[in-house]
């Protein structure tokens, strides 16, 4: 029987996992085996760690207008919800980077949404 060389598709196979692996300590790294559960492991983590980064940007915006409204004497709940009455269509990422930003802005935001619900 003739000898069959699979040189070319294997080794593409593996030098394309073992340079996802690049950067993973010891033997994930290097062995073919071990690297490709590792590969797998981490496309499983960052997938799931896409979703989770934007629950976490949507915390810390929320925490970030949360608290700059009490600096202005109102609760982040009634600061939203006046927003809503009033109409004012911005997001919390705005939001927050305005109350980092230009807090002056945001202050102005702050008491035109109040000073309207109590005209009203």
């Amino acid at each position: 029987m003739t000898r069959v060389k699979r040189g070319n598709i294997a080794r593409k196979r593996r030098k394309k996992i073992l340079k996802l692996a690049k950067g993973f300590r010891g033997s994930h790294s290097t062995l073919f085996s071990t690297a490709k559960q590792q590969v797998l492991k981490a496309l499983r983590y960052s997938y799931v760690g896409r979703k989770n980064r934007k629950r976490d940007y949507r915390r810390l915006w929320i925490i970030r207008i949360g608290a700059a409204t009490r600096l202005n004497g109102v609760s982040y709940s009634q600061f939203m919800g006046d927003l809503k009455k009033v109409r004012i269509a911005l997001n919390r990422k705005i939001l927050a980077q305005l109350s980092i930003l230009d807090d002056q802005f945001f202050y102005a935001v702050v008491k035109l949404s109040r000073n309207h619900i109590s005209a009203s």
